[in-house]
């Protein structure tokens, strides 16, 4: 029997996995290699949609199928193996959340002039209160949609008045003069890497949204977060690239910043810390909820107690964010590590597509699987050239 599908909570799914991903990293990571590969970005952009959107579908198809979090599976596929996927994730989530919550910290900063540690506790409790809050699955969907349209909405006033090169941007999406490892494994993974892919299939396992009946459905929220993720992605090049072909520089300690200020001066300042702010706050909740979804089934009490987790793993990450600073270099840094761990959790997806106990009667159709391989290859690839590139002769 068909299930009628939830397209709130569809929907919800899909604004959550944009959200996580466009955090605070995000924006940084976009005008850092704007301002490095020019025009030349756009192939790296495009590159990573296609990536992104078959790493996404092979994800979500197979959890929403197998009716299970991504950890359980690969405990299936080999004993053991779940555990060091949620060690993964959830350190990667962990690092993340910092600067999740510097980002948030700094937004309030640009907006009403207080200290970045004092922005960053007020936007703590906030994202602790959606979870406090007794229906803190439909409260997580309506943020996640209203930051993400919000987000959105500056970002494409900002690439506007920035008065970009378009058809330059658009003769080098598909014939770049420049490239980069590190931009692809970097963007990539601070678009479906580490946790951020699992937030939405996630998100439907809660809300019950699986099956194979439901595969259209799942189909559309995972293309949904990737389109979503992608637009704000393009909006903040163009923005970016609109400034750069000014001759302007950014400035290294906050490039996004610099994008939005060298836009629209004073004014595009107090935009950026709206959207720094809502970037960061929305990724606190995606990347909270998401790696404590990774050890919920692992014992009975962490899923009794699992909001109360969720509010620790917040708080920590608060304080050492406190105790260390904004850790500009981490969401960079961080951005390829999720790029690093991302073949790693995608090729266990894979192995279970072809598991009976796991997927019971489902075929996974052929195009998926082999697009699939092709992305655990390609990222192992860029992951390899990245690390040449770092550590390599100079």
């Amino acid at each position: 029997m068909k299930k009628k599908y939830n397209w709130s909570v569809i929907l919800g799914a899909a604004f959550l996995m944009a959200s996580s991903a466009i955090g605070p990293g995000f924006l940084t990571q976009t005008a850092v290699f704007t301002e490095q590969l020019g025009a030349s970005f756009a192939f790296v952009i495009l590159l990573s949609i296609v990536l992104d959107a078959i790493a996404q579908l092979n994800v979500w198809r197979i959890i929403a199928v197998a009716d299970k979090p991504a950890q359980d599976i690969a405990n299936t596929v080999f004993p053991g193996l779940g555990y060091f996927i949620s060690f993964l994730v959830f350190l990667g989530g962990l690092a993340f959340n910092i600067g999740n919550i510097a980002g948030a910290g700094l937004g309030l900063n640009v907006l009403f002039g207080i200290t970045v540690q004092q922005g960053a506790m007020i936007s703590a409790v906030l994202a602790i209160g959606i979870f406090i809050y007794k229906e803190a699955g439909k409260a997580m969907d309506v943020f996640a949609k209203t930051m993400g349209l919000l987000k959105i909405g500056l970002a494409l006033f900002i690439a506007y008045i920035s008065n970009p090169p378009l058809a330059e941007a658009a003769i080098r999406s598909v014939n770049p003069t420049q490239f980069s490892f590190t931009a692809v494994l970097t963007i990539v993974g601070g678009t479906v890497g580490g946790y951020i892919t699992f937030s939405g299939a996630h998100r439907l396992l809660d809300a019950r949204q699986t099956g194979i009946e439901n595969l259209s459905a799942v189909n559309k929220g995972a293309l949904s977060a990737i389109g979503l993720a992608s637009i704000m992605r393009l909006l903040l090049f163009i923005a970016a690239l609109g400034v750069i072909s000014t001759g302007a520089k950014l400035d290294p300690s906050n490039p996004a910043a610099s994008v939005f200020q060298l836009a629209s001066g004073q004014f595009g300042y107090k935009i950026f810390g709206l959207v720094i702010w809502a970037a960061g706050i929305s990724s606190v909740v995606g990347s909270a909820y998401t790696s404590i979804s990774f050890i919920k089934s692992f014992h009975p009490l962490i899923l009794k107690y699992h909001k109360h987790i969720i509010i620790v793993f917040i708080l920590v990450s608060c304080f050492i964010f406190i105790l260390i600073g904004k850790p500009i270099k981490i969401l960079l840094a961080v951005g390829a590590l999720n790029g690093l761990i991302l073949p790693i959790a995608l090729g266990i997806m894979l192995v279970a597509a072809y598991r009976t106990k796991i997927i019971s009667n489902y075929k996974q159709p052929l195009w998926l699987t082999i697009t699939g391989v092709a992305v655990v290859i390609t990222m192992i690839w860029m992951g390899y050239g990245t690390i040449i590139q770092m550590f390599g002769p100079q």
